[in-house]
């Protein structure tokens, strides 16, 4: 018999981020309109809600406005800065090209978005959960799915706390604790431990185009307040990655509230020379003229990483099974053109509630919810995927100026009707790199501590912690393969696109190399996880609470 407790509940959701928390609002906005009761818990692995949300970012507000319509009068921090500039630079090594809004359709123009904290955000939607009497248990981390006989999804376990890295049990060991539901939503982001297993156990990505992934690093800058423009937002592509074949993306630099920029750089993760370092790319990116002399006489105060899901309508999987449903990031419908994901992933969430609502008043338990399909594919997020779906191709396939024109002859059709008679796919971002003997390596400029800076520093701003003895959750499927295989071909890439220092290849001087995992150091990215050639990286779940802490990203 298991030593763990176990608690029941309507509906169980892993995850308090937009998605999560929108669900859980839904569900108990429901139950309140019916006059009936519905319970619901959160899970959240970070030390408290918000401490792992990062994102630009630029909302619309759409799915709020739906959820809460009183939310620009209820306290919520997103209310502060409106948008009220839009640019698009097209870089080149010292100058840049404005694109004009008439050759971008309307939707991409930001008109009624906000700029702010995801985080903050996600903090505010927490308060109105808890109000409606949702529960929500930060620093407890989803590690284990628990199944019922037929198969069909019970719910999940949290994981064992106080492990040493040895797997013995330390003097405050505490097992993990059991949660059964009648429905489980997981909605951790992107390539979620939990996610990944639902996906293979129950052959959702089946038919699909294979995920494909960008690396969003972020730096949070108080500026002079005479360069500072509430509400002005500015996305770039072409420099630096230009100078780089096969590597696409682009950056992005907001102004917030309180004197602040929200600068990042994403770096598509199909790219091919391995010796790219997605970090250093955002750091020379941010040497560019028109991006400096912005952050000019100011202080970088945080720092962080996660990576995005680019593949579009085409690669998210099937969003049912027996039990549960994948929500928000989990299943990756995130508008890559437009940047925003927020308010599809909140909308994902409130049709899967809509779904189990009904499911739990009619005393179905553990059954396939199609009602949340159903309702996606008939949703204005299904309509707005659908016109952009062709853009990540289409821009990886042609490149930043060719791709990027058919990509707007694509977008302005489709959203007047014409909808495009193909569909493209997608390949496997661990699948593209080229052997180091192809390539040439790429020298990256030494940071200056005032503009630039290295890994190590830029990670103490996350706040990142990990208690040291525990299991490392970076596991290797086999570890003779980033010595005997990706050193050899690649020159071990590991060590250049973790954005947080984690990986390490010491003793190759002396002619005995190893492979060293810094486990401590690591953001939750999931970058290691889907970029390693071989796949034989695994991300796993640390004990909970451990990761970064973001104050306001």
């Amino acid at each position: 018999m298991s030593e763990r407790e176990s608690m029941p509940y309507d509906v169980v959701i892993v995850g308090a981020g937009p998605a999560g928390l929108s669900a859980a609002i839904r569900l108990k906005q429901l139950a309140a309109e019916k006059g009936s009761e519905i319970s619901v818990c959160i899970l959240e692995k970070g030390s408290e809600v918000g401490a792992h949300i990062l994102s630009g970012a630029v909302i619309d507000p759409k799915a709020l406005d739906e959820l809460l319509p009183d939310w620009r009068d209820s306290g919520c921090p997103l209310a502060q800065v409106p948008v009220t500039d839009n640019q698009h630079w097209m870089l080149t090594k010292k100058g840049k090209i404005g694109v004009p809004h008439f050759i971008t359709p309307g939707f991409m123009h930001n008109k009624g978005t906000y700029t702010g904290s995801l985080g903050s955000l996600c903090r505010w939607l927490a308060e109105q959960a808890e109000g409606l009497g949702v529960e929500i248990f930060p620093g407890f981390a989803a590690a284990e799915i628990l199944y019922n006989e037929d198969g069909s999804v019970k719910g999940v376990a949290t994981g064992d706390m106080g492990v040493a890295r040895d797997g013995t049990h330390k003097h405050d060991y505490q097992p993990g604790l059991e949660l059964h539901a009648r429905y489980t939503f997981f909605g951790e982001g992107v390539r979620g431990h939990l996610s990944k297993q639902i996906q293979r156990q129950f052959g959702l990505c089946e038919g699909v185009e294979p995920q494909v992934y960008g690396l969003g690093i972020k730096e949070l800058w108080d500026i002079d307040p005479a360069l500072h423009q509430p509400g002005r937002v500015i996305h770039t592509q072409g420099w630096p990655l230009n100078e780089t074949e096969g590597s696409n993306g682009g950056g992005f630099l907001y102004h917030q509230a309180n004197g602040q920029v929200a600068l990042g750089f994403v770096t598509w993760l199909n790219y091919t020379n391995p010796y790219l370092s997605p970090f250093q790319e955002m750091q020379r990116w941010k040497t560019h003229p028109a991006i400096a002399e912005i952050l000019k006489g100011g202080k970088r105060i945080s720092y962080g990483a996660r990576a995005i899901s680019d593949g579009g309508l085409q690669s998210i999987p099937k969003l049912t099974f027996p039990g549960g449903v994948l929500i928000g990031d989990s299943a990756g419908f995130l508008n890559v053109p437009r940047i925003k994901g927020t308010h599809t992933a909140m909308k994902s969430g409130m049709l899967a509630a809509e779904a189990a609502f009904a499911a739990v008043q009619a005393d179905r338990t553990s059954d396939e919810l199609t009602a949340y399909t159903e309702g996606f594919e008939a949703s204005w997020m299904h309509k707005e995927l659908s016109i952009v779906r062709n853009v990540v191709p289409l821009v990886k396939k042609f490149g930043d100026l060719i791709g990027s024109g058919l990509a707007n002859v694509t977008m302005f059709l489709e959203s007047w009707g014409v909808k495009m008679p193909f569909t493209l796919g997608h390949h496997p971002d661990n699948e593209s790199l080229w052997r180091k003997d192809l390539v040439k390596p790429i020298d990256y400029p030494k940071p200056d501590g005032v503009l630039t800076f290295d890994r190590l520093s830029s990670v103490f701003l996350s706040n990142t912690n990990h208690e040291e003895d525990q299991p490392v959750h970076l596991t290797l499927k086999d570890p003779d393969i980033p010595v005997e295989y990706d050193l050899p071909l690649y020159d071990e890439p590991a060590q250049r696109y973790c954005p947080a220092g984690v990986y390490e290849i010491v003793g190759e001087e002396a002619g005995d190399p190893k492979f060293v995992i810094n486990a401590q150091n690591c953001v939750h990215c999931k970058t290691c996880d889907i970029k390693d050639p071989t796949q034989n990286i695994n991300w796993v779940v640390p004990e909970g609470g451990g990761g970064p802490n973001y104050p306001n990203m």
